[in-house]
């Protein structure tokens, strides 16, 4: 499609069909509903090589990086600097959020492909590789978070039940 457009016209339209998928995708995620997020879901499921988020320590050495990539936080939104409260409606609503969040970065590697089929070999790949590094980075820091917000919520369900105690847990 874009094959015969000079490199200017090429790069244009690449930023311009870019730009409107991860918007449309932005959007989707704001207007969805909250049962396509839910952690319950299978393509948000922990998968064995995982092996309960330490892959992505051990492999991706991730705790050296994730906190140097830059963060959108919403309006209301959770920030992945420091937990606000340690309650157990809030670590589940963060739970949800880092499914949304997964979603929405993955949804955009999917340009990818239309990148690929629009553009010369080179052209594509170039932009394939910004899309990529431009998300699949976060995508993998909101896997990895939800893996230890999973275990957070399962150490205040033990505290709540032996001790008895309400939902919020003081520091």
């Amino acid at each position: 499609m874009l094959k015969n457009f000079s490199f200017l016209n090429m790069y244009l339209w690449n930023l311009f069909i870019i730009f409107i998928w991860h918007l449309t995708v932005f959007l989707a995620c704001l207007y969805l509903p909250h049962s396509k997020f839910t952690p319950e879901k299978e393509r948000f499921a922990p998968k064995a090589w995982e092996h309960g988020g330490r892959w992505y320590r051990d492999k991706l050495k991730i705790q050296f990086w994730k906190d140097k990539v830059p963060q959108h936080i919403g309006k209301g939104g959770f920030s992945k600097e420091h937990l606000t409260d340690i309650s157990l409606e809030y670590v589940d609503e963060f739970i949800f959020e880092t499914c949304r969040g997964e979603w929405m970065h993955m949804k955009n590697c999917v340009c990818v492909v239309l990148t690929m089929l629009i553009n010369p070999l080179l052209v594509g790949l170039v932009f394939s590789f910004m899309i990529m590094l431009g998300n699949l980075p976060f995508a993998i820091i909101q896997r990895y978070n939800r893996f230890r917000l999973q275990i957070l919520r399962k150490k205040l369900l033990r505290d709540i039940q032996s001790n008895g105690m309400g939902q919020t847990v003081t520091a």
